[in-house]
């Protein structure tokens, strides 16, 4: 699917979606860039994408494949993509696989999650199959038990494991636990969060030949973001071609950055979605450029939108609702929440600060 002009995707967005009609009530009418568009807020975005009484859709949902984000707080948000949109990011995704080191032949295990409505497998899925090398696809899951999933890499042979840091980790501790090596696996392509140093011993102790990369950048909600960049830091992305456009904008004033090694939140537009717009869509994440070009960037971790412990996401606002139902005397006058890892885990604090003594249930 061709990249569509700017000034076509803020026409189309204007005209059908309530959303962004009236997010774009003081744009002009003529949109030359796009700091000429507001940063998206994400509580409006949200609050209009919902089911029934949907402002921010351009269209009926007639034909599309809906993900699910955001629903391990219990506040699921929606994510739906038309059939021509979805091929055409699993296809770029499937290429950005091929500079992460896949190569030709190589077999699979795919043990992202699975089920309601989460994306992360079928995403990849789709990706190994729309990849411009052959490979051999192994459905596991992210549920499979450890114990399962070491059983196949031996019987199988298998060389690539594809999953979210902590299940890599985990099925490292249980072949380490029981005396076993995986020397099979050539690549461990991890996403959904960065891979701390912290795990990379026990990785290398379960997987001594394999090498690490990053399977690519992209959300349920902001789409297709951005491709691993081969080296050593598997934190460097830079955005797909003709379909990705990523900035970084300064947390305090909204401004672009464009200096190397300034940390700035994330900030994407997607140039060929066109059911639910993404134009200046704030990620959740932080990053820095690392060269002057502005091509390639470095993930620093989540920003003021949210954090995620291992593999659950926590909105800041989905928090905050939490606590204001839990707070019928409006003690609680702010929150903080600090993300640590100890011992090879991911934890969070959670800070709150009070005009009063809170009671204590």
């Amino acid at each position: 699917m061709p990249a569509k002009p700017l000034q076509e995707l803020v026409d189309h967005a204007r005209a059908n979606s309530p959303f962004y009609a009236e997010t774009y009530r003081d744009v002009p009418r003529t949109v030359s860039h796009l700091t000429q568009l507001p940063v998206l807020d994400q509580a409006a975005f949200w609050a209009a994408n919902t089911w029934p009484d949907n402002r921010l859709l351009t269209g009926p949902l007639n034909d599309a494949g809906v993900y699910k984000t955001g629903g391990t707080t219990g506040a699921p948000k929606f994510s739906p993509w038309t059939r021509t949109e979805h091929t055409d990011a699993v296809t770029a995704f499937g290429a950005g696989i091929v500079r992460a080191g896949l190569k030709a032949g190589h077999r699979v295990a795919n043990l992202f999650r699975a089920g309601e409505l989460y994306s992360g497998f079928l995403f990849i899925e789709g990706a190994l199959h729309h990849a411009p090398v052959d490979n051999v696809r192994l459905p596991v899951g992210g549920t499979a038990p450890d114990d399962y999933i070491a059983d196949l890499i031996a019987g199988f042979g298998v060389q690539v494991l594809a999953g979210e840091p902590m299940k890599l980790s985990a099925v490292a501790e249980h072949l380490v636990r029981c005396g076993r090596v995986a020397d099979s696996v050539e690549l461990l392509l991890f996403g959904g969060d960065l891979l701390f140093d912290d795990l990379r011993p026990i990785l290398s102790r379960a997987f001594p030949k394999a090498a690490v990369s990053s399977v690519g950048y992209a959300s349920v909600d902001a789409g297709l973001v951005a491709a691993p960049v081969p080296g050593e830091d598997v934190r460097v992305h830079e955005a797909f071609p003709h379909r990705t456009v990523v900035e970084l904008v300064d947390e305090a004033t909204g401004e672009p950055i464009t200096a190397v090694g300034v940390p700035g939140r994330v900030v994407v537009t997607n140039l060929f979605r066109t059911l639910m717009p993404i134009l200046r869509y704030p990620a959740g994440d932080r990053a820095e450029w690392v060269d002057p070009e502005c091509q390639r960037f470095r993930l620093l971790g989540r920003s003021e939108e949210g954090a995620r412990v291992g593999s659950t996401a926590m909105p800041s606002e989905d928090i905050r609702a939490v606590l204001l139902a839990a707070d019928p005397g409006r003690v609680i006058a702010g929150m903080q929440m600090v993300q640590r890892r100890w011992d090879g885990r991911d934890g969070l604090i959670l800070r709150l600060g009070c005009t009063e003594e809170p009671p204590r249930a």
